[in-house]
């Protein structure tokens, strides 16, 4: 047999078919070191959130929550990552601190959606008209940062309440008492564990962001105790974040009757404070893919940066900035009549 005949163009073109399936399957199945933010179908909350009280009713519309899925990028989605409509390509470095293990950074975030569920619960109950209490009296370590002096000392859910003898109630206190300090100088910190306080002192170090300034070596939330005349359950799973904030809110006036919705499919993303305020969240343009593949007629952002990234993708869905759980409120009571 010659060459010619070994080297025949049907031959060549199935050689060079098999190549190509075999260097799209490494492509496919092998990971890279970066990561791949990708839309996830919003949520309907109606039957993950339980509320004391709550009527049945069968009205069309309702609440939904929107998330973001992250997973390690393929190599072809690292070279190619507009494959996946309204996915991110982002470093790993980008997620998480130095020093930070993904381990901790899905603990703080749990930690987050828990603050989220208290505070969206105490939120509504008074906009029911309930007697709610919301007091702040710490700061709660929600991550240690790796190659600080916290390390080893301080961990997550630990609730900071002073520095150098002086009281924290907020992180902005805890900023206070660090503008002062040059990188090496010790403070002295109380926190709570467990129930029981305990006095250290931590010497400051440099930002590993690379801002010119001293930290503690901690990501910082409110520590929040809430009195409410009943607990509001939530099953969502392994979700973490607090960006639901404010769907949640929502949600637990639609399942006490009020109509919230107007008969439309309304998804929410906001990070709600315990004055109603809604803040800026993460993922925004995955998020507005999120709603859009559930087919929602209304998706309310925070104003600002959000409002503007979710409208550039909006489709047919109608996107509506809001500063606060009122203004949430206002602006799906004064949609037009659900056609």
């Amino acid at each position: 047999m010659n060459a010619r005949r070994l080297l025949s163009p049907l031959r060549l073109a199935v050689i060079g078919v098999i190549a190509l399936v075999v260097t799209a399957v490494i492509l496919l199945t092998t990971t890279s070191s970066d990561f791949l933010l990708v839309p996830d179908r919003a949520h309907p909350l109606a039957a993950l959130v339980t509320v004391p009280g709550a009527t049945q009713t069968r009205r069309p519309g309702g609440i939904y929550y929107v998330d973001v899925l992250e997973r390690k990028a393929s190599l072809l989605e690292r070279l190619f990552p507009a494959i996946r409509e309204g996915s991110t390509l982002v470093k790993h470095s980008d997620l998480a601190p130095p020093g930070v293990s993904d381990a901790a950074r899905v603990e703080a975030d749990q930690l987050d959606m828990k603050m989220s569920q208290q505070v969206a619960s105490a939120v509504a109950l008074r906009a029911l008209g309930y007697r709610v209490r919301i007091r702040q009296y710490g700061v709660r370590v929600a991550l240690v940062y790796g190659q600080t002096h916290a390390k080893g000392v301080l961990r997550p859910a630990d609730v900071i309440v002073a520095a150098d003898n002086k009281p924290v109630h907020t992180a902005l206190d805890l900023h206070n008492t660090l503008a002062g300090k040059s990188v090496g100088d010790p403070v002295s910190i109380t926190f709570i564990r467990g129930g029981k306080t305990h006095h250290v002192t931590i010497k400051t170090s440099a930002d590993p962001f690379g801002e010119s300034r001293s930290i503690l070596g901690i990501q910082p939330q409110p520590a929040l105790d809430v009195h409410a005349p009943f607990r509001v359950g939530f099953n969502l799973g392994n979700v973490g974040g607090p960006s639901a904030g404010l769907a949640f809110a929502l949600q637990i006036l639609e399942a006490r009757g009020r109509n919230v919705d107007h008969g439309y499919k309304v998804a929410a993303t906001g990070v709600i404070g315990p004055d109603g305020s809604v803040g800026e969240i993460g993922g925004a343009r995955q998020k507005i893919f999120g709603a859009r593949q559930a087919h929602v007629d209304v998706f309310l952002v925070p104003a600002g940066d959000n409002y503007r990234e979710a409208k550039k993708d909006a489709g047919g869905v109608r996107v509506i900035p809001v500063k606060t759980f009122q203004q949430a409120l206002r602006a799906l009571a004064t949609l037009p009549p659900k056609a």
